[in-house]
């Protein structure tokens, strides 16, 4: 059960990780102790997956962000685990999603161009039979966010 004052920990802990206890336990009225013993509880539980610094990926060469959408024809589970496994061996890769409709996964990709792109195309299609690959590049980034929204907590 994530109460008021855990939302208020989670909404600050999003916003900047690097936080330190004292300071969020003033910030919402508690002390220090209470505080990280909330924090500790929401890690254990899962509701806190981990602490990541978020980077400007055009600072670090990876400014091309590229939507792939896959269609396979094969469903079977022997494909599907071998399709897991392939993904995770490319880091280019930052977000997976299987999809309902027409579109089978939909994929996130970060690279520095578009020939990095193409490099990671060939390597992909070698390692695991598509039947299609659409990709669309981003033009501009509107929004970005890793904070999920935290209105939906049941009271």
């Amino acid at each position: 059960m994530i109460d008021a004052t855990d939302q208020k920990i989670l909404a600050i802990l999003q916003t900047d990780c690097t936080t330190p206890v004292a300071e969020i336990g003033k910030r919402i009225g508690l002390s220090t102790t209470p505080c990280w013993r909330r924090i500790q509880k929401l890690e254990e539980t899962g509701v806190i997956l981990k602490r990541v610094a978020v980077l400007d990926a055009g600072k670090v060469n990876a400014g091309v962000t590229v939507f792939v959408f896959i269609t396979t024809s094969n469903h079977s589970k022997t494909w599907l685990d071998r399709f897991h496994a392939v993904v995770t061996e490319f880091p280019e890769i930052v977000e997976l999603y299987r999809m309902s409709g027409q579109i089978d996964y939909l994929m996130r990709v970060v690279v520095s161009d578009i020939a990095a792109y193409d490099d990671l195309y060939k390597r992909l299609i070698s390692k695991i039979e598509i039947s299609d690959v659409s990709s669309t590049f981003a033009m501009e980034q509107i929004k970005f966010t890793t904070a999920v929204p935290l209105n939906f907590i049941e009271k």
